[in-house]
């Protein structure tokens, strides 16, 4: 009785190697660690010409937001938009986000983008957020120290201190488009 081979087992004895049953060439061996070689470390002439400048990156990314920011829903934004900007005001317009506005003592009010379930001190980390970027794109005051700023202001909502930096907004009742007062503490004496 004449046994068959299967076409494993005759490719791999035609190659001259592997044992009876089905076992895995040299060459094989060989090809599979040479394309994995290829695959993990691309030639260098690849690898240069698909590398840039670190400059031409930020050039390229600057271009496409440029771009992006022309859009109808996102053309309120600066030209020098954040990625954290575009997407505030992409949540905002799906109704995950909401604008407090903020008033200060000089009149100004700053539009702060918070999540819809936003607490105090997100807020705050939001205010602080706008302000560095303000600076940052206006020039001035290159440091501001925060500490001091939360310890000689509070934030107001309607009469109401917001003291607890826990609680979330909606548990103080402010809603999209609210306004919040930022205030100087009174000291005690």
């Amino acid at each position: 009785m004449e046994e068959q081979q299967s076409p494993g087992t005759a490719a791999a004895a035609a190659a001259g190697g592997g044992e009876e049953g089905g076992g895995r060439c040299l060459k094989d061996d060989e090809v599979e660690k040479e394309m994995l070689t290829d695959m993990a470390a691309p030639d260098a002439e690849e690898e240069d010409e698909e590398t840039l400048p670190h400059s031409e990156i930020l050039d390229i990314f600057e271009e496409g937001l440029a771009r992006l920011v022309q859009d109808p829903l996102l053309c309120d934004l600066p030209i020098q938009v954040t990625l954290e900007e575009v997407n505030s005001q992409i949540a905002l317009e799906y109704g995950q986000a909401m604008t407090v506005r903020v008033l200060k003592a000089d009149g100004e009010i700053m539009p702060i983008v918070v999540v819809q379930n936003a607490t105090v001190l997100d807020l705050k980390k939001a205010i602080r957020r706008f302000m560095e970027l303000k600076q940052q794109r206006e020039g001035g005051v290159k440091h501001v120290s925060w500490r001091y700023v939360w310890r000689n202001y509070h934030l107001v909502f309607q009469g109401e201190k917001l003291e607890d930096d826990k609680t979330r907004l909606k548990d103080y009742g402010i809603r999209n488009r609210d306004e919040v007062t930022f205030m100087k503490r009174l000291r005690k004496k």
